[in-house]
């Protein structure tokens, strides 16, 4: 009898989901239709036209790609509530539709109307009689889980199912990051609904959802105020690469596109890094102190610039040598930043120049006549440009391979021993590419620096005399001016383009007081979401990693949400992670699991043989579960395993599109079920199986490795084996 009522009930909602499709294709037409209609008001030869054009296009596209994102689970709940509140049930989907007649025909999960499928209980119901959730594939409906959420009420609604967040808690992960927004939960509901001034501050132990809750809430933002986060733009920044590739896809499901997804070592625009350096070296390039290395850094004479110039002029020899360029240097950096400057380059020579004119001749001519031959001679112009050139950070940055200089800049700063870790990091392999801790380095000169003024701003001196204007000038290494040669040019991107409506920061506990000076550039002005666990993080100075967040949300007010729950690891799993927490000292926040499985995690010690220990393991965790399987290992032995993975040929029977992640700049597949990880890849991931391969070694590695493993520890949602 219940089989043949849920199938009733299933068929019941599948004829309602079949309705919604119907007005979605219709919904879809229209909007195609709308951005017809404004390319053709384009052909009107009048800017009313274009400008018609341009905001019908720009609506119709947003409404198409949030129609085209909506397919799968679009209808995921229903609402039963009692007959005098509302006789009709109400429908909550991804996105609002409305039928032909422009009556609700699906409740966005973001409006107010929504928000009692998430906040009704059966201790406080909200008129709820009955809540619904229906699990879809694409427009089937597969099942139905309901609650009775107020049985006072006389009622013949059947009620169906187990559970509607036990059977999404017990599928099969694969190598994304889904939405919840069918079965988010009261707790993780209000910090989603939290006003939006100020700063959100979620926290939580593991698995308790801290990541898609803060995604969710930024699809509310953008849903209940949408000029001003959709104008202004939300910045979400995480750990790493595989990271954001693992959630990029819930954003878009809840129908939202309008959102740039930077991991730290892409937030600077232009700049992409995905290798680390070694923990010691990591540690110090994101310490506070580095922001004054940098600040000196941009202040310093070009490197192998002219230390001076010297020219007859009428009875005259005049001269700029090395003490007067200096004191013209600290002269001009006195006014802000040194790119800024560029404008008072010439003016400031001249000024230097003109005052040791004494003779007769040259004062009979005055200094208008000085000026332009000076600004017309090669040599004048050439020693200007040289000495006072447009920089760019990166370039300033390479100034930092120089011992002598990293020295001088670091003086009464770093300790010698920490000046040869930077130059080991950085003159050792000039080729190579800048590591996630350099890229907050590169944005501290960046401001530092400043941005070259535009010459509508600012009309530089020298621009009738080189040929043009700024752009025309070069910044090669031999610092010649070259006006056929490769151009000096701006930045497209400029600092004032920085800053965003809504920054978003995931794993925030991870963030060196560098990182959190180069985010919070980008969040002046900006409503904040921070998520984060103290216990899991992996910066050693944690008193400092705070002063540096007050620094970067400036006095604004801050909204704390906890997370209580733990919704991903079993019971068994996560009771195993938090007796290590306890064990070596962690102070962490334990989390309840709710989901039992019955298994305990597998624990081999004392193995003789490594690689036949690990293969055992990862072969017997693939055939037991149907997801992704993580290998976590400690950095030094990622390669050794990389190759034993690629040498296991029993394995592809389990895991066909197993596959080694060479460094975290690589992210599997969708299809790839196995992959290999150090401890650090694994921030904010989840696997159906771990196996952690020499624990101990991960643990040693890094002044934080306690927590990097109790991290590693929580990573999985059914099965969880340690090697070694």
């Amino acid at each position: 009898m219940s089989d043949e009522l849920a199938e009733r009930e299933i068929a019941d909602e599948q004829a309602f989901v079949d309705r919604v499709h119907v007005q979605l294709r219709h919904s879809t037409e229209a909007a195609q239709a709308l951005a017809r209609e404004g390319h053709g008001r384009g052909r009107l030869e009048h800017e009313g036209g274009l400008v018609e054009r341009d905001a019908m296009v720009f609506q119709a596209a947003r409404r198409i790609a949030q129609l085209d994102a909506a397919h799968e689970g679009l209808v995921f709940g229903r609402l039963d509530l009692r007959p005098e509140r509302d006789p009709e049930p109400r429908y909550i989907g991804r996105i609002g539709l409305r039928d032909a007649n422009r009556d609700s025909l699906l409740i966005d999960w973001r409006a107010p109307a929504a928000a009692v499928f998430y906040q009704a209980t059966a201790a406080t119901p909200h008129g709820v009689v009955r809540r619904r959730v229906l699990r879809c594939s694409g427009a089937r409906v597969l099942g139905v889980e309901d609650e009775l959420l107020d049985d006072s009420v006389e009622t013949d609604l059947p009620i169906v199912g187990e559970g509607a967040l036990m059977a999404q808690l017990s599928r099969a992960r694969d190598r994304s990051m889904h939405s919840i927004v069918a079965t988010i939960q009261a707790e993780q509901d209000r910090a989603i609904r939290a006003p939006s001034k100020g700063v959100v501050a979620i926290s939580g132990g593991p698995g308790t959802g801290k990541t898609v809750v803060a995604l969710h809430r930024a699809a509310y933002l953008l849903y209940t105020d949408r000029r001003r986060y959709e104008g202004g733009g939300v910045l979400v920044v995480g750990p790493s690469g595989v990271f954001m590739r693992y959630i990029e896809r819930v954003l878009p499901s809840l129908g939202e596109t309008a959102v740039a997804l930077r991991s730290l070592g892409e937030v600077v625009d232009g700049v992409r890094a995905t290798r680390h350096d070694e923990p010691a070296v990591a540690d110090l390039k994101g310490s506070a102190r580095m922001a004054e290395v940098m600040r000196r850094a941009s202040r310093q004479q070009v490197p192998g610039s002219a230390q001076e110039f010297r020219v007859f002029w009428r009875d005259d020899v005049v001269q700029l040598d090395r003490a007067t360029l200096g004191k013209l240097r600290r002269q001009l950096m006195s006014h802000g930043q040194r790119n800024r400057q560029l404008p008072r380059v010439a003016s400031t020579l001249l000024d230097a120049m003109w005052r040791q004119v004494r003779g007769e001749r040259g004062r009979e001519r005055g200094r208008g006549a000085f000026e332009d031959e000076m600004l017309g001679r090669q040599d004048f112009v050439d020693f200007a440009v040289a000495w006072w050139p447009p920089l760019a950070a990166t370039e300033v940055f390479g100034w930092l391979r120089d011992p002598e200089l990293l020295a001088r800049v670091s003086d009464g700063v770093l300790s010698e021993e920490e000046q040869r870790l930077l130059s080991k990091s950085w003159g050792d392999a000039p080729g190579l590419p800048l590591s996630v801790e350099d890229v907050a380095l590169v944005d501290e000169l960046r401001y530092a620096l400043g941005d070259v003024p535009a010459r509508h701003e600012d009309h530089h001196e020298l621009d009738d005399h080189v040929g043009g204007d700024l752009q025309e000038l070069t910044t090669a290494s031999d610092r010649e001016y070259a006006p056929s040669g490769r151009a000096w040019a701006p930045p497209s991107h400029r600092i004032e383009d920085d800053g965003y409506a809504h920054v978003l920061v995931d794993e925030a506990q991870d963030l060196t007081p560098m990182q959190w000076r180069m985010v919070g550039r980008r969040g002046r002005a900006a409503t904040w979401t921070i998520v984060g666990d103290p216990a899991q993080s992996s910066w050693p100075v944690p008193e400092e990693a705070a002063d540096a967040r007050a620094d970067a949300i400036d006095g604004k007010q801050v909204h704390e949400f906890h997370l209580s729950t733990n919704y991903r690891n079993s019971a068994e799993i996560y009771a195993h992670a938090a007796a290590y927490a306890e064990r070596v000292g962690l102070d962490a926040d334990l989390p309840t699991a709710v989901r039992s499985t019955g298994v305990e995690p597998r624990v081999i010690t004392d193995v003789p043989d490594l690689e036949r220990a690990t293969r055992e393991a990862v072969v017997g965790v693939a055939g037991e579960v149907s997801g992704t399987v993580g290998i976590v290992v400690p950095v030094a032995r990622r390669s050794e395993v990389n190759a034993w993975l690629a040498s296991w040929p029993e394995l592809a029977d389990q895991a066909p599109g197993a596959r080694a992640a060479v460094d975290s700049a690589v992210t599997p597949s969708a299809d790839d079920r196995v992959v290999v990880l150090t401890g650090l890849d694994t921030k904010g991931l989840e696997f159906d199986g771990i196996v952690v391969v020499r624990p101990q070694e991960i643990e040693d590695e890094s002044a934080t490795g306690r927590a990097t493993l109790y991290v590693v520890l929580t990573r999985a949602t059914q099965l969880l084996t340690t090697v070694g």
